[in-house]
């Protein structure tokens, strides 16, 4: 069984169709991921204004002496007040925000679904934000967005803020703003249930592994086989824009093996039942919503909408609905982290 990679198609079909289809589709895919257009029925017309968002002091801390893991700590207090960011996205009258439509119980289409519209544990909250904001939760205009561009597609003003399993990091905080964490996840290797590889361990000596552009798997893998954790033999060289085309190759057997976050593996491997997780994860990492340098107000406006999805239960919710059949309720993934302001 290959991966279902998540495509619009009409209400009666069902199926996935073959591996070389996929991989077509990996190639098509690359011509259309600036422009989702919304699936919504009521909301947002399918355009953007051009350029950023207002301006606003940036009060995001730096990442001078930072780490990776204590990162979400540089995250503004909470606070409902609004600011030059979140006005403008009101007197647009929508919230423009990029997503995967490839990840399977993230954000994806779900070609069994007859309305083609978007769904996930990302997309629910997405639908949140823009309800605390708008006060109409599908005033929302999408746009899907490779793992390489989610930050040009930020600072660029394309879209108003990214949520797509995007790590909070030391590098990235330099380069955008982030919400308080939403998720904790860390890094995985993905190989067939038939390959010798065991995890990110010597096994791994002689292989092919297959990580994004711009992904946290790409810079560990880099920075572990420069330092000699990851053995000198194994080929990192092979790079996708989107981190679903990595099962792609794996399945028509290009790689040996795929690295990234473990919500997202397990996801994989439900879709592939020839596939699974090879040993535990070797990191740890936290997804936040990812905004513009500046846009202190709307990262405010977001982590007040954090507190409140957390509190009330809708968290919980979404993480039942997409992520425990795949996860489970004993994983530290399982229970919304905790926000620690500066």
């Amino acid at each position: 069984m290959r991966a279902r990679r998540p495509r619009a198609v009409p209400a009666g079909l069902r199926g996935w169709g073959g591996v070389g289809a996929m991989a077509a589709l990996c190639v098509l895919a690359l011509a259309f991921v600036l422009l989702l257009p919304r699936t919504q029925p009521h909301g947002a017309p399918a355009r953007t204004t051009p350029g950023g968002l207002g301006t606003a002091r940036a009060t995001q801390a730096k990442a001078d002496n930072c780490k990776d893991g204590d990162a979400q700590n540089m995250s503004p207090a909470p606070s409902a007040a609004g600011g030059p960011t979140v006005d403008a996205i009101r007197s647009r009258g929508y919230l423009s925000v990029g997503v995967d439509q490839n990840s399977y119980n993230w954000g994806y289409r779900n070609p069994n679904n007859s309305s083609g519209e978007l769904e996930g544990f990302d997309i629910d909250l997405v639908h949140r934000i823009a309800k605390d904001i708008l006060g109409d939760a599908d005033k929302v205009q999408f746009r899907a967005i490779p793992t390489n561009e989610r930050i040009p597609a930020i600072r660029s003003g394309r879209v108003d803020m990214v949520v797509r399993t995007m790590t909070i990091t030391c590098d990235r905080l330099k380069q955008v703003a982030f919400s308080a964490p939403y998720f904790l996840t860390g890094q995985q290797v993905l190989a067939p249930k038939t390959s010798p590889i065991t995890g990110y361990d010597k096994t791994l000596a002689g292989k092919r592994v297959c990580s994004a552009t711009g992904s946290t798997a790409y810079d560990h893998l880099s920075a572990d086989k420069k330092d000699g954790t990851l053995p000198a033999s194994t080929d990192i060289t092979t790079t996708v824009p989107n981190q679903l085309d990595c099962l792609v190759r794996l399945q028509l057997g290009e790689v040996d093996a795929v690295v990234t976050d473990g919500a997202l593996a397990a996801s994989q491997a439900a879709q592939d039942p020839t596939v699974q997780l090879k040993g535990g994860t070797f990191t740890k990492e936290y997804y936040g919503v990812a905004m513009k340098l500046g846009a202190d107000d709307l990262v405010r406006q977001v982590n007040r909408t954090l507190e409140n999805y957390r509190k009330d239960g809708a968290w919980k919710a979404s993480y039942d609905k997409w992520l425990s059949a795949t996860l489970g309720d004993g994983s530290g993934s399982a229970t919304p982290p905790t926000a620690n302001y500066r």
